[in-house]
């Protein structure tokens, strides 16, 4: 297997690599849930997948973004690895932090690129209100996820269905990791680590008390 680094998936033998590992069990189940919200949808590739190299079904913490960046559609993934900076600082912090990527799984709240061609635009209420039932489908399938971090600020809009939700989650917050966010601001580079160490806490045996 390719070695883990920041961008490898602009190189279309590390993308062809990544879609062959969509077939493994963990990564499996969240493959056939993207193959149906795009047919149910008709948002077709618009929906990236799940990064099968995360932990998929198994993960135990659920990094919850707002919408998916032009890159993600260009891989295809929903990953970390994305050829852009804002992937490439979440690589950096999260390998930082120590926190192993499979214990995680990266989504957004609104699971269909918003904009046309390298422009996005902001989500609407309209927006979220018609993902939200995707939402709540996903986090029944992922059944061992005790931690989400709402991952930026728009992201926060998630807070409201996931604390009305029969299941208790610890649900943290941290900066989005893009560049207009982080550029001269080294206190959320840390912030975003120390959140990452966080979700760690939160997943040991007895785990601290985890807040918003």
């Amino acid at each position: 297997m390719t070695p883990d680094a920041p961008k490898m998936l602009g190189n279309p033998g590390a993308r062809a690599e990544r879609r062959m590992a969509l077939l493994e069990r963990r990564a499996a189940p969240l493959a056939e849930f993207v193959a149906s919200l795009r047919a149910r949808t008709g948002y077709g590739t618009r929906i990236p997948d799940f990064d099968p190299w995360d932990g998929g079904v198994e993960a135990e913490c659920l990094f919850l973004l707002e919408a998916p960046g032009p890159k993600a559609v260009q891989s295809g993934f929903v990953s970390r690895n994305n050829p852009d900076e804002s992937a490439r600082n979440f690589w950096q912090l999260n390998r930082e932090a120590e926190l192993p990527r499979e214990l995680t799984v990266t989504w957004n709240i609104v699971p269909w690129y918003v904009g046309t061609g390298a422009q996005i635009r902001a989500v609407t209420t309209d927006d979220i209100t018609l993902a939200t039932p995707y939402l709540v489908e996903l986090l029944v399938m992922l059944t061992k996820v005790r931690v989400i971090v709402l991952v930026g600020r728009k992201a926060e809009r998630a807070r409201e269905l996931l604390t009305t939700r029969g299941r208790r989650y610890s649900l943290l917050r941290c900066p989005h990791p893009s560049p207009k966010c982080l550029n001269g601001r080294p206190e959320r580079r840390d912030e975003i680590v120390r959140c990452c160490r966080s979700v760690l806490a939160c997943l040991r045996p007895e785990p601290v008390r985890c807040v918003l």
